[in-house]
C-alpha cells in the first residue's frame, strides 16, 4: 500500500497568492496524519480533497502562530460536518490551555471526542500497530519538536507456490500466515511464515522537521528516511538572520539531508520574499541533488519498500 505526503501549506510565516501556511498530511488507508495547522486549513483540504471524517491525529511543531491558528477552526469546522470519529492532537506545552481558551472564548462545541497530548520528552510519542511517532527538540526560538512517521517493519513477500507446497490453498490460512501466523496443514504439518515468505521489509520514514535551525542530533534522528521536509526559509545570503531567527537556510536543509543519508528532500516554510523559490532549490540541489521544492496542492507517493531487514 502506497503512502500519499500532501502539501497543503508551504509558506512562511505569512500567506502568498500562491503558498498557504504550513500544514502537511500524510495519507495510508484508512488513516491520515496532519504535521502543523496553519490558517486557511480547511479551504486547503477542500481544495486537495482531504477527509474532513477520515481517522486523523495532527501534531503541531511549536506554537507560533502560522503553525497552530488554523486549528481551532478546523475543529469547528469538522463539528459542523458531523464528524464522529475521535481525533488526537499533540504538540507541546501550552497546546491544551490554547484548544480551551479558544473553544471557551468562541463557545463552540464539538459532535466527537479531542485528546490532547502535550509532548514533555523526546523519543516515542504515539505507537501504533503499523507505525509510531517519534519527536526531537527542534533548534527554533521557542519550545518546539520535529517528528519522525516510521512504518514498521513490513511482511516479506507471500510466495503461493511454496504454501500449495504445503498443502495450503489460498483462503484463510494464507492471510494467517501473511499475519505472521504458525497455521497447521492438511496433513498435519506446522508451516510457519518463514516457510511461504520472504525477509521483513523495511518500513518506509518521513521526517518533518517545523521550524528549526540545524542541530547535530539530526542526523541520527531522521537517518536514512525515505522523505525530510525541511525548514528552508531562506536562501544562503541570509543566513545570518536564518540564525537569529531560529530557521535553515536551503543549504542548510540539503546538508542536513545529506548528514542523515535520506533518499529525497523536500524544502517548505518558503519565505515570502521568494516569489518562485528556484534560487532556494538551486542552492539545495548543490548539496543534495535529490532536493524538491514544495508547491501547496504538491502530492508525492511513497511505495511500499522493497528493501530487505
Amino acid at each position: 500500500m502506497s503512502i500519499q505526503v500532501v502539501f497543503l501549506g508551504t509558506s512562511g510565516s505569512v500567506p502568498t497568492l500562491k503558498r498557504s501556511l504550513p500544514c502537511v498530511v500524510v495519507q495510508c488507508s484508512p488513516e491520515q496524519w496532519m504535521f502543523d495547522c496553519g490558517e486557511n486549513v480547511q479551504h486547503q483540504m477542500i481544495a486537495a480533497k482531504v477527509s474532513f471524517h477520515r481517522r486523523m491525529k495532527i501534531f503541531i511543531s511549536h506554537l507560533h502562530g502560522d503553525h497552530v491558528l488554523g486549528l481551532p477552526g478546523l475543529l469547528q469546522t469538522m463539528a459542523l460536518m458531523g464528524r464522529k470519529e475521535p481525533l488526537q492532537v499533540y504538540g507541546p506545552t501550552g497546546l491544551k490551555k490554547f484548544i480551551d481558551c479558544t473553544k471557551e472564548t468562541f463557545n463552540f462545541g464539538l459532535t466527537y471526542p479531542v485528546e490532547i497530548n502535550e509532548i514533555c520528552s523526546e523519543g516515542s510519542i504515539c505507537d501504533q500497530e503499523q507505525y509510531h511517532i517519534r519527536a526531537v527538540k527542534s533548534n527554533h526560538a521557542v519550545e518546539g519538536y520535529c517528528f519522525a512517521f516510521i512504518e514498521k517493519p513490513r511482511p516479506g513477500r507471500f510466495y503461493p507456490n511454496k504454501a500449495m507446497a504445503h498443502g495450503i490453498v489460498a483462503g484463510e490460512l494464507w492471510s494467517m500466515l501473511q499475519r505472521g501466523q504458525e497455521v497447521t496443514a492438511p496433513n498435519g504439518t506446522i508451516v510457519k511464515p518463514s516457510d511461504v515468505m520472504g525477509p521483513m521489509r523495511q518500513g518506509r520514514k518521513i521526517i518533518y522537521t517545523g521550524d528549526t535551525k540545524p542541530f547535530a542530533a539530526f542526523g541520527e534522528f531522521a537517518s536514512n528516511a525515505d522523505l525530510v521536509i525541511h525548514d528552508a526559509t531562506f536562501d544562503d545570503a541570509l543566513k545570518e538572520k536564518a540564525d537569529t531567527d531560529g530557521h535553515s537556510t536551503a543549504s542548510q536543509a540539503a546538508e542536513q539531508a545529506k548528514m542523515a543519508q535520506a533518499k529525497c528532500l523536500v524544502l517548505s516554510h518558503i519565505s515570502a520574499r521568494y516569489p518562485d523559490g528556484s534560487l532556494l532549490l538551486e542552492q539545495a540541489k548543490k548539496v543534495f541533488p535529490n532536493s524538491i521544492l514544495a508547491e501547496d496542492y504538491m502530492s508525492l507517493e511513497l511505495p511500499l519498500s522493497e528493501e530487505l531487514l
